[in-house]
């Protein structure tokens, strides 16, 4: 293997891109606030800014990589099938949401402040891409730990934005339901290709994915999951006679071929998102701080172990590979809320002072990689990593 590729190799596995971005945000965010501002959110290309790019357009290719991911756990031979694999995550996922709301209410009834109150939704997000991350070192790329966490990130993100859509509604653009009519209509155009036999990935996302996308921005629904709902319908090789985390070299599918040639894209640009979203200038701690941070640190881990190990003993098992340790340090890294419960932060509060306070525990929740890691490394966590590595 050539120097050139080991180094983009080491640069993927890490998220070092992201990592990056991240860094860059922080550091001018607060050196420089009003231009790092200005660059984010300045139109670039008629109305469009840089943030509106990354995060409606480039996020769509994101959600698009862990939607193929969730997708080949799904099929026979991977860790989420059958079907009754997949209802364990479901459920750990309603225990991401419910936990820490019910540990934000219930603290903020003992040492908050009615004027809080509004943050309960916060801590309920998870933070998709670094999330994917830090599993990724911690269990290795191929460990079912990994596909059990992006199943849960997205179904919690779509609840997220329900959340958002009901709770805290913009007036000036409220929820249209009715548009979402052209998101199935992209998934009929993508069911009608792959009826077809078409093989290049082109027109699913052209046709099916600009369909979908349009419908769920005219929704005012977050158009990122606009290819969540079309990968599913790329053609794909069975997974029987293959092992449970191999990959076939000779698999020129529709699917694996649309994750190969857009990975390093993504890959290398999370160093935008990071860019434009963790930009946080650090301001006054209170009280709302360590609500929001304890509420996603202990509500979250917590929330996911217990319905995860409910789901479990009804008859729901854990996906192949899984136990309850690596259950305990999914939920721990679930517990990174980060850029997206900064964006939470921004819709709940409309107080500068209470906004950079909530935002300050979202960015604080970051801590919970090291403990995922530390986890990890205490319970004996075996990786399982790519065998064409």
């Amino acid at each position: 293997m050539s120097t050139q590729k080991k180094t983009i190799n080491f640069l993927q596995e890490f998220s070092i891109p992201l990592i990056l971005g991240v860094f860059i945000a922080l550091v001018w965010a607060n050196l420089a606030p009003e231009n790092y501002h200005h660059f984010v959110h300045n139109e670039i290309i008629g109305k469009i800014s840089l943030h509106f790019f990354v995060n409606d357009i480039f996020m769509v290719f994101f959600f698009a990589m862990a939607a193929i991911e969730i997708t080949q756990s799904l099929l026979p031979g991977g860790s989420l099938n059958p079907i009754k694999r997949a209802i364990n995550p479901l459920m750990a996922t309603v225990g991401g949401v419910l936990g820490p709301a019910l540990v934000f209410i219930g603290l903020n009834a003992l040492i908050g402040s009615p004027e809080f109150a509004k943050g309960w939704g916060i801590p309920t997000a998870t933070d998709i891409a670094l999330a994917w991350l830090v599993a990724r070192i911690v269990f290795g790329s191929h460990h079912a730990a990994v596909s059990f966490l992006l199943l849960l990130a997205i179904v919690d993100d779509g609840i997220g934005l329900m959340i958002i859509a009901f709770f805290y509604p913009d007036p000036a653009n409220p929820v249209a339901p009715i548009w979402l009519l052209l998101t199935l209509a992209g998934m009929l155009v993508a069911y009608g290709l792959k009826r077809k036999n078409v093989q290049s990935y082109w027109p699913y996302i052209i046709f099916g994915g600009a369909l979908s996308w349009t419908g769920l921005y005219l929704a005012h629904v977050h158009p990122a999951l606009a290819l969540v709902f079309i990968v599913p319908f790329l053609p794909h090789a069975p997974r029987e006679e293959f092992g449970l985390f191999e990959d076939d070299p000779k698999d020129h599918s529709t699917l694996k071929t649309f994750e190969h040639e857009w990975k390093i894209f993504v890959d290398f640009g999370l160093l935008l998102f990071g860019l434009t979203n963790a930009g946080v200038e650090f301001s006054g701690i209170s009280t709302l701080t360590w609500l929001v941070f304890i509420a996603l640190i202990g509500g979250k881990t917590i929330g996911i172990f217990l319905m995860g190990a409910l789901a479990t003993a009804i008859g729901f098992p854990f996906p192949k590979g899984m136990g309850y340790k690596e259950l305990f340090v999914a939920g721990v890294i679930a517990a990174m809320g980060l850029t997206v419960a900064l964006f939470v932060s921004g819709v709940a509060f409309v107080d500068p002072g209470l906004q950079g306070a909530a935002k300050m525990g979202a960015l604080f929740s970051a801590i919970a990689a090291v403990i995922a890691i530390i986890a990890g490394k205490m319970l004996r966590i075996k990786k399982v990593k790519d065998t064409q590595s």
